[in-house]
């Protein structure tokens, strides 16, 4: 039978490493922070501690426990908390990292909870460098590669979906909304609004120079 003192330590432990990182997504200033890794770990590991030690006195020959099944309810029922981290914020989903980091220190918990020290440390530091060290250079890959709209002034009624796949060509694909709105200073012409996906700067740089080539189009530019 596993001592006092042993479960003390493995909430403890379940605690410093959901503190790990927790302290990661509290630097970013995310809803899902320090406090609320912690939680997760530490309530994680104590169901498992319940669900492999909780109910001993009622062991016999004819009684049977599966630790397993509680654990199974923490991996499934933790993820309304995640789904708590994800919003919708200009069409772009945000808060799928720290929903999944709430997810896996649930994870590492359990398996504090269950005695795997060594299995839960050495996830601990994979998750962090996952968090931490792959963070910046995602940003730079991104950087390269990135979102933008493309505002313009055309004569009424010349911007269409066909109009840009001839003017664009393949780079019209790209487009995922097109807004046409009549000129307040000029009825004769439209305001146009064009979103278009992720792309190399080149990229981008190469479809700024059709539209400005474009007949009687004017005022070509990008807004990040």
């Amino acid at each position: 039978m596993v001592t006092n003192l042993e479960l003390i330590v493995r909430l403890g432990l379940a605690a410093l490493i959901g503190s790990a990182v927790g302290i990661e997504r509290e630097r970013l200033r995310w809803a899902a922070g320090l406090r609320t890794h912690m939680l997760v770990c530490v309530g994680s590991c104590l169901v498992m501690i319940v669900s492999a030690y909780g109910f001993s006195e009622v062991l016999g020959p004819h009684v049977v426990l599966d630790p397993s099944r509680v654990a199974a309810q923490v991996v499934s029922g933790i993820g309304f908390l995640g789904a708590g981290s994800i919003i919708l914020r200009n069409e772009v989903v945000k808060g799928l990292t720290t929903a999944a980091s709430v997810w896996t220190v649930a994870a590492l918990g359990l398996a504090v909870g269950g005695g795997l020290y060594v299995p839960a440390a050495a996830a601990a530091v994979i998750v962090l460098l996952i968090l931490a060290v792959l963070k910046p250079m995602e940003d730079r890959f991104w950087k390269r590669r990135s979102a933008c709209q493309i505002e313009l002034s055309a004569p009424r009624g010349a911007v269409s979906v066909g109009f840009l796949e001839e003017v664009l060509s393949r780079r019209a694909s790209q487009i995922t909304q097109l807004i046409v709105r009549p000129s307040a200073d000029d009825p004769s012409r439209d305001d146009v609004r064009i979103a278009m996906a992720r792309m190399p700067l080149r990229a981008l740089e190469d479809v700024l120079s059709a539209l400005r080539n474009a007949p009687e189009v004017r005022d070509v530019r990008a807004i990040r």
